[in-house]
């Protein structure tokens, strides 16, 4: 039997439609609504796009956006002094800094230099370590993203194996703590893990972000397994493809994703998620 698709296109469909709705509600009930700066230094095709589906995310959904876009050569100094303008403007919850930076800026203090109550990526070592502490506030989004496709199986996750392939600090890391949080068994395989091919091949749970295309087929897979697939990469001919050989591994998985349409359009849900909730906590923190 086929697997099932997790159509990320579609929920996050729903999601906007539910923010935009909940947007409505806080102006009625005179609030502001809620706002997000992207920062964006450079050039780089792929966040020039991203950016832009963020900025029609934030209007279709009502919020208030803006982005700073930098030319490449601009210092860390100057970085970090916007990032002081936005952490003071009240108008905006959340500050979103698109990586990939130039190399000469140091993105991990750029990240840090971030509020954590505005860090809506959910990446600034605050909100890493409460999730680490089990008390998460601000969930990185594509972590995010992974547990509400998770969540859209109906399957009980908890004690399940779970395989994350990859261990970056914006995915794998993140993936694996949430995981663990909901009560699976995780294992994380990186590029220096040996028998790679057999920790995912038992796994009834496989995220895969590594961005090597094709990587996962379905001798990987355990029949009837859960398969995200975060790995996304352009091809010379323009199409995207991700870790997992999905045409194969459909035929074997009990549910999977697809590459486009399936994490990617969640984890730009989940920054209007993060972003509305930090609008929330902030009205509360100042009732």
């Amino acid at each position: 039997m086929a697997a099932r698709i997790l159509n990320g296109n579609a929920i996050a469909r729903s999601i906007r439609a539910d923010l935009a709705q909940r947007v409505k509600r806080r102006v009625a009930n005179g609030s502001r609504v809620p706002g997000l700066a992207v920062l964006l230094v450079g050039d780089d095709p792929g966040s020039l796009i991203y950016v832009r589906l963020k900025q029609k995310d934030c209007q279709e959904v009502g919020f208030k956006t803006e982005v700073r876009h930098l030319p490449a050569d601009t210092d860390e100094a100057a970085v970090m002094t916007l990032i002081d303008e936005l952490n003071a403007d009240p108008t905006f919850d959340g500050i979103l800094v698109q990586l990939p930076l130039p190399p000469h800026i140091d993105a991990l203090a750029v990240t840090e230099h971030v509020a954590a109550a505005k860090d809506v990526d959910g990446v600034h070592p605050h909100n890493m370590g409460r999730l680490v502490l089990r008390e998460p506030s601000i969930h990185c989004c594509t972590a995010k993203a992974v547990m509400t496709l998770l969540d859209q199986t109906g399957v009980a996750l908890r004690g399940l194996h779970a395989t994350v392939v990859g261990a970056s600090n914006h995915v794998g890391r993140p993936v694996g703590l949430e995981l663990l949080l909901v009560g699976c068994t995780v294992t994380t395989v990186h590029r220096f893990s040996r028998d790679t091919r057999e920790h995912v091949a038992t796994a009834d749970i496989v995220v895969s972000a590594t961005g090597r295309a094709g990587l996962i087929g379905a001798d990987w897979v355990k029949p009837g397994a859960i398969v995200i697939d975060v790995g996304i990469v352009a091809q010379a001919d323009g199409r995207l493809r991700g870790d997992v050989r999905f045409d194969e591994v459909s035929q074997k998985a009990g549910w999977i994703t697809p590459v486009p349409g399936g994490v990617g359009p969640m984890t730009r849900a989940a920054l209007l998620q993060n972003t509305f909730s930090a609008a929330e906590l902030t009205d509360a923190a100042r009732a």
